[in-house]
């Protein structure tokens, strides 16, 4: 045996394996200061947040499923699954696996681990999971705690659906459970950026900053009247697409195509990290990354996705323009006034009527009529008509529209206020407001005529 094959095998064996490699970084990330306190802050400031807006007077009734805090403990975590995926998710991202890679720059200690492992691709694969591991455990705490304080603080009662159906409390656990796994998608595509971000921009600030720039910018594209394909291709909309698992029947079309293009977000962004990561420059302890490089190869494959995801989804679709069309909105206004009808019976103790029964359909305009009935805005105007059983006049309530660019409306009632105003009702949980007063609603985007 020659005496090179002898220092072969001692440096294969002395290479540190991806899952010690996994473990060390893993315990590096806990030990700093501000990632405990992140994980502690998830997996407590959540529930108590709950807890406290549950018991009081006033609700965040602007917030999907708000409105619902006072009458079931699975409204709380919805509210703040629509919370994190503005805000919390992609500061999270952000924090962690924005300066998984970076840290190594600050503190000038890439010789020190190339040494000890030496082999830059398992650096990378361990970096990248242990961020991916400290990522699950905070959206693991914000889904945990909230849920907790819901339950605790309301209890575990059935929950009004977004078109106005009834949710049994197993039904809704499930779903509450699975909105939250399916934001793991969107979130994923915002901790590859940030691992882009973070070998591609080393020290800068920028690097650490780039998956809540992204985000931000997504989700301003989200609040502006695009397209629906531009709309469904880009990763954000899976935060926002879990709202159709709150409808009968589901609407399960744009969230699956969320969840694909956020995927394939996360796949990309991570193997342009990877890449650029093999190619750096260890030696240069100024490294301060490579601003061409970045573009090249980081900023200019994302555009490029971009434009390919929204010519798939425009040619794979059936839906142009924004998405939001008349017949929609009438389709989703008289369902929910139908279910909420019913409950609204229930809850004044008045003969029981099923949904089939009172026929409803709902007749809208947009702009009194002026404008063309398509797209979003606050003046959607909607009249409802049902009829009851035994009754030879049709009943008629009026409803003012504010429908957003991502097809969730809020319908606030405008008579007669016997029906749609407000008034409270005694309830099994107390006293609420009258549930055909306000409610929300939600818009297909995807769906046929």
């Amino acid at each position: 045996m020659t005496a090179t094959t002898v220092n072969d095998r001692a440096a294969a064996a002395s290479r540190v394996s991806v899952p010690r490699g996994y473990r060390f970084e893993l315990v590096k990330l806990v030990s700093q200061w501000r990632i405990r306190l992140l994980v502690l802050a998830c997996w407590i400031a959540p529930g108590l947040f709950v807890a406290a807006v549950s018991r009081q007077s006033t609700l965040p009734s602007d917030t999907l499923f708000g409105r619902w805090m006072h009458a079931t403990g699975w409204a709380g975590p919805l509210v703040m699954l629509g919370f994190a995926g503005t805000w919390a998710l992609p500061l999270l991202t952000s924090v962690v696996a924005g300066d998984v890679f970076a840290s190594e720059d600050r503190l000038g200690t890439w010789r020190h681990l190339l040494v000890a492992v030496r082999s830059p691709r398992r650096i990378f694969v361990a970096k990248a999971l242990a961020s991916l591991t400290v990522i699950l455990l905070l959206v693991a705490g914000l889904a945990c705690s909230s849920t907790v304080g819901g339950v605790v603080a309301v209890g575990n009662r059935p929950l009004v659906g977004l078109d106005g159906h009834l949710l049994a409390p197993g039904d809704a656990a499930m779903k509450v459970l699975l909105a939250w796994v399916c934001v793991l998608a969107p979130t994923l595509a915002l901790a590859g950026i940030g691992l882009l971000g973070s070998v591609a921009l080393g020290r800068s600030p920028m690097g650490l900053l780039l998956p809540a720039l992204v985000a931000l910018a997504m989700q301003l594209a989200q609040m502006l009247p695009l397209p629906v394909a531009v709309r469904l291709a880009l990763p954000s909309y899976a935060f926002i697409a879990w709202n159709g698992l709150f409808t009968s029947p589901t609407q399960p079309g744009p969230l699956l195509i969320g969840i694909v293009v956020s995927l394939v977000w996360a796949v990309l962004a991570t193997a342009l990290a990877h890449l650029l990561f093999l190619r750096r420059d260890f030696t240069n302890l100024t490294y301060d990354g490579s601003g061409r490089r970045a573009v090249t190869t980081g900023l200019l494959p994302l555009a490029g996705l971009v434009a390919l995801t929204v010519a798939v989804v425009a040619v794979a679709t059936p839906s142009v323009g924004s998405g939001i069309q008349q017949d929609k909105v009438q389709r989703s206004v008289a369902t929910a006034f139908a279910h909420l009808y019913r409950l609204q019976t229930d809850e004044l103790n008045r003969p029981a009527v099923t949904e089939a029964r009172l026929r409803t359909t709902a007749a809208c305009n947009k702009g009194a009529g002026r404008r063309a009935p398509e797209g979003p805005g606050n003046d959607w105007r909607c009249v409802v008509s049902w009829h009851l059983p035994g009754v030879q006049v049709t009943g008629q309530a009026v409803y003012q529209l504010d429908v957003t660019a991502d097809g969730r409306f809020v319908a606030d009632g405008d008579g007669p206020k016997e029906v749609n105003g407000y008034f409270l009702v005694r309830t099994a949980t107390g006293d609420a407001p009258n549930p055909l007063w306000q409610f929300d609603g939600n818009v297909e985007l995807i769906s046929g005529p």
